[in-house]
């Protein structure tokens, strides 16, 4: 017997996530969304494995923090873990001003990849991927790498940066998602959503009491799926 999805109605009040991560960013973005908040910082050992790509490290954390934050309640867990990667290397945070002055150096004039692993776990099921975008720098003189490294905004940072403050300043172009680079593609985490049932127009009406998951019901004889 065949089954078809049926929009079943949550508790009422907004779409609530466990956010695995202690990014104000991330943060701030699904609040915008008016999505609830259960937020935890996951324990998990970021090194990176030897020869270990930044694609495959980036999603292989963000599965790790999924993991370490799943629970018996149905709460669906929301972890990310952001690089940015040029000449072969991964720019993870900077350990200080200098090496924030080092990586602002390195990325000045050129176009560096910001890579997001994203991964999400919901009632036993585990999904993850990769979402890239393409940064690039404008020129930079001596005096500005190291104003904006005083600054501070970049101190927690993947590359030194923050594409939606003063580093604005600092970008001439994107190809890809913005918001990838601010540290959560949104769009693609809704689409990973929806793969584990969850109602696109539930997730659009944010505070409102029909946002819905979708359960399978069997098709009865004589009825025709379309």
């Amino acid at each position: 017997m065949t089954e078809r999805p049926v929009a079943v109605p949550q508790s009422e009040g907004p779409l609530r996530v466990r956010l695995a991560s202690s990014s104000p960013r991330r943060r701030a973005l699904l609040t915008d969304l008016g999505w609830g908040l259960e937020v935890l910082s996951p324990d998990v050992d970021e090194s990176r494995r030897p020869g270990e790509g930044p694609a495959e490290l980036c999603e292989r954390l963000a599965r790790l923090k999924a993991a370490a934050c799943a629970a018996d309640d149905d709460l669906p867990v929301v972890a990310a873990d952001t690089v940015v990667a040029i000449d072969g290397l991964v720019l993870g945070k900077p350990a200080d001003r200098h090496g924030a002055c080092a990586m602002l150096r390195r990325l000045q004039g050129r176009t560096h990849e910001v890579m997001t692993g994203l991964a999400v776990s919901w009632r036993g099921q585990l999904l993850s991927c990769v979402e890239r975008t393409s940064v690039t720098f404008r020129p930079l003189s001596e005096e500005a790498v190291c104003a904006y490294a005083a600054s501070g905004e970049g101190d927690d940072k993947a590359g030194a940066y923050a594409i939606q403050g003063l580093g604005a300043l600092l970008v001439s172009g994107i190809r890809g998602d913005y918001f990838n680079v601010v540290g959560l593609p949104l769009c693609r985490l809704g689409q990973m959503m929806e793969s584990l049932g969850f109602c696109l127009n539930g997730m659009l009406v944010g505070s409102r009491s029909d946002v819905c998951v979708e359960k399978r019901s069997p098709i009865s004889e004589g009825e025709v799926e379309v």
